[in-house]
């Protein structure tokens, strides 16, 4: 899993994948990502749609070293599918992945429990950074009311209260990709880790090295499957994109 992954003259973009999560949430008897739509893994509908895009030319996995599932799918034996030791954290394996690129200035980074993107979407993003020479990532603006908890009280027994209102003109729900050139990225995750910083996604890490990114709208389809629910979400969406080729 250690050897560096070369990129041709004619490939053009690599997305890296961090597959490693355990997927607590989902309640699962396997990780999320392996969990199945229409007799596929999420993450075979994820990798897959990526690679059908004309401009992917790779995708970088980060699985756990102690996975059990991914051997079992067709992308294990994907020559343009190409496995890095995930790490401890999500962050972790977005860096692994990074550390493997050469030769490539730009890199997409792309959730696992993410199989609904679009290729118009992708295409979106990646004109609009080369365009204005700038990381950017897909969102789409808070369209729900968004609430503050307050911290509970020590007599308090589970229940949350309302703290106060955010006013969500100005917020975005953050998507994948995440697009940023590969050096920028890989420095940016480096200085943050080295000072502690938190880091939930490769936006996160940009803004913490004092870079900008630019909010690329994207579709609301879009979604991260992470509970129960949101794999009938996801199979819906995609068996009406199917229909649409979309």
């Amino acid at each position: 899993m250690s050897n560096p992954l070369l990129l041709s003259e004619n490939q053009q973009f690599v997305v890296v994948v961090p597959a490693a999560g355990v997927g607590k949430r989902m309640q699962a008897s396997c990780p999320k990502q392996y969990l199945t739509i229409n007799n596929q893994s999420v993450l075979s509908h994820t990798v897959n749609r990526l690679l059908a895009h004309q401009r992917i030319a790779k995708v970088i996995v980060a699985i756990s070293e102690t996975d059990e599932y991914f051997a079992a799918t067709s992308l294990a034996q994907n020559p343009d599918v190409f496995c890095v030791c995930g790490g401890k954290e999500r962050v972790d394996s977005v860096l692994n992945g990074l550390k493997v690129m050469q030769q490539a200035e730009w890199v997409l980074v792309h959730d696992a429990a993410r199989p609904c993107v679009t290729h118009q979407d992708i295409d979106n993003l990646i004109d609009h950074c080369l365009v204005n020479n700038q990381g950017g990532v897909l969102a789409a603006p808070v369209v729900d009311t968004m609430k503050v908890a307050a911290k509970p009280q020590s007599n308090e027994t589970g229940c949350l209260r309302v703290h106060n209102t955010i006013d969500r003109s100005c917020l975005w729900q953050a998507f994948t990709p995440q697009m940023f050139k590969t050096n920028e990225l890989e420095q940016a995750i480096e200085q943050a880790l080295a000072n502690g910083v938190l880091i939930t996604d490769e936006s996160s890490a940009i803004e913490s090295a004092g870079l900008s990114s630019s909010l690329v709208l994207g579709r609301r389809d879009n979604i991260k499957i992470t509970r129960p629910e949101d794999l009938a979400l996801a199979r819906f969406y995609l068996n009406e994109q199917a229909k649409g080729k979309g």
